[in-house]
């Protein structure tokens, strides 16, 4: 299941792409705009930024801004950042790798497969879609 922190940090990241002008948007805008808590959003923004999404400017006229043009973001970029692994068991993970205890051959066992399936489906959505194509 999506986690709320990536669900309202697509949100945020889709509210900043939309933005004609593309200045700073100070997060209480994003906060009230998208219906999040400012002090979770404040959390969320924190992360992008310190993972190279956004920039951030302080004082009057600050806010947050995106670094690259929304066409550039991928969702595997935003998903890996927010949620952690794509896939739903560590053993067919592409980045975050891990032998399952309870597993001794993962070419035979049959979550491993159906993993492996899942994993794909969900990283073909997710490398072909971007932050604009959220926009549309």
């Amino acid at each position: 299941m999506l986690s709320k922190k990536t669900k309202y940090g697509i949100k945020a990241l889709t509210f900043l792409a939309k933005q004609e002008c593309k200045t700073p948007v100070a997060i209480a805008t994003i906060s009230k705009s998208e219906n999040i808590s400012l002090k979770f959003l404040e959390s969320i923004l924190l992360t992008l930024r310190k993972n190279g999404l956004l920039g951030s400017k302080k004082g009057k006229g600050g806010g947050y801004y995106l670094l690259k043009p929304s066409d550039e973001i991928e969702m595997t970029t935003i998903m890996r950042i927010l949620e952690g692994p794509i896939s739903m068991v560590p053993c067919v993970s592409l980045n975050f790798y891990e032998k399952c205890d309870d597993c001794p051959d993962e070419n035979a066992c049959a979550v491993h497969k159906l993993m492996m399936q899942v994993r794909d489906s969900s990283l073909q959505i997710f490398r072909n879609t971007t932050l604009a194509d959220l926009c549309k």
